[in-house]
């Protein structure tokens, strides 16, 4: 272990320069002294993002910083640009310059090696870390890394949740408008699905569940389950090679999608299904180009259905405009207050979880908070 936080040391002092202009924030930035937590004044907050370039996570990062500039922290914001590798040197050198709690939205979902040893990090400077919205751990290994050290925590969601949500919300629709949708009049309804990031728990379980949950209502209704658009494609979904869940992921697949797969060639994918909202703009775009999901204004356009996850204002925009159907809320501002009250509890050197007990904790995890997911097809 000694040897372990020394070469964090010296990794931190080699790439503090380098690193100084990944950051930026409201806050007044790391002051260079290891602060005494005792009040929110005295608390030094490092906040590690896994992208920028995320538009949930850029609607979570807006929110905490609002909640931290209320309180009076100095915080320190910090770019990983999807590189766990950077992301590691940005928490030694963050430790190193005075931050006295982390919090966290890593890059290596799911991963115990990755979680664990910025964990690892935090113990050695005695300090606490919040973690938050990506997960740190599979569900075969729940409550190994959160169970490793009393001064962490959790704020994320129930990964199942939006699957089974999104799934209920396309099997209803579909069940609802299934002649309409089924444009070559096959009786079978095709769909495209463009997931997120490999191995990561949410895109893992939105992909399976938006699927199998709205075949289960389809085949209660008497309809037949839904069809992948590509046979020759077994996994039955694309995925964002870069793991950024991208619009441009998505619209680079949907164009070459359609240039097949259309009415012209009695093989048009019927309906769109996304694992977040960024790629179901992505999708709605290359849709735009080829002249469907031009809105309610636009009577001769047809509609392919279109379904994502976060309910980012963008997307709210799509569904009123009529270019998207529905999407499942994931709140922003809900996480970001939540990480706010437990930087508070840390501020005034309590316990991570004093007083959280009107949040959703889960059963099998002291430590892991849920914010709820919610279903949104406009206001």
């Amino acid at each position: 272990m000694k040897r372990r936080i020394l070469a964090a040391l010296i990794s931190a002092t080699m790439v503090m320069g380098m690193l100084v202009g990944c950051g930026s924030g409201g806050g007044t930035g790391a002051n260079g002294t290891q602060a005494t937590s005792g009040s929110l004044s005295d608390t030094n907050v490092a906040i590690f993002y896994y992208t920028y370039s995320d538009t949930y996570i850029a609607s979570v990062r807006t929110a905490l910083d609002k909640q931290l500039d209320d309180m009076g922290v100095t915080y320190q914001d910090y770019d990983a640009n999807s590189n766990q590798t950077t992301q590691n040197e940005q928490i030694d050198t963050a430790i190193q310059t005075g931050a006295n709690l982390l919090i966290v939205n890593i890059v290596t979902s799911g991963s115990v090696d990755a979680s664990q040893q910025i964990v690892d990090k935090a113990e050695a400077a005695g300090i606490p870390v919040i973690f938050f919205n990506r997960a740190v751990e599979g569900d075969d290994e729940e409550g190994q890394v959160l169970g490793s050290y009393e001064k962490c925590a959790f704020v994320g969601t129930d990964a199942p949740e939006a699957g089974h949500m999104q799934g209920t919300m396309i099997g209803n629709y579909v069940k609802e408008h299934y002649d309409e949708i089924d444009l070559n009049k096959d009786g079978k309804i095709s769909y495209a699905m463009f997931m997120g990031q490999l191995g990561n728990v949410e895109a893992i379980y939105r992909t399976q569940y938006a699927v199998e949950d709205a075949d289960a209502i389809l085949e209660e209704a008497g309809k037949p389950k839904l069809e992948y658009f590509d046979s020759a494609n077994t996994d039955k979904y694309q995925v964002d090679q870069d793991g950024n869940w991208s619009a441009t992921a998505a619209n680079n697949y949907m164009t070459t999608n359609l240039s097949q797969y259309n009415e012209g060639n009695n093989n048009m994918i019927e309906l769109v299904i996304c694992n977040n909202d960024g790629m179901a703009e992505g999708a709605i775009a290359a849709l735009n180009d080829k002249g469907y999901n031009l809105g309610s204004e636009n009577s001769n356009s047809k509609m392919i259905p279109v379904f994502g996850v976060d309910a980012t204002d963008a997307a709210k925009q799509l569904i009123a405009d009529g270019k998207m159907v529905g999407t499942i809320k994931q709140d922003a501002d809900g996480m970001a207050a939540c990480i706010a009250d437990l930087t508070k509890n840390a501020a005034e050197g309590k316990a991570l979880m004093d007083g959280t007990d009107n949040y959703n904790i889960s059963e099998n995890v002291s430590n892991k908070i849920y914010i709820p997911y919610a279903e949104y097809t406009g206001e």
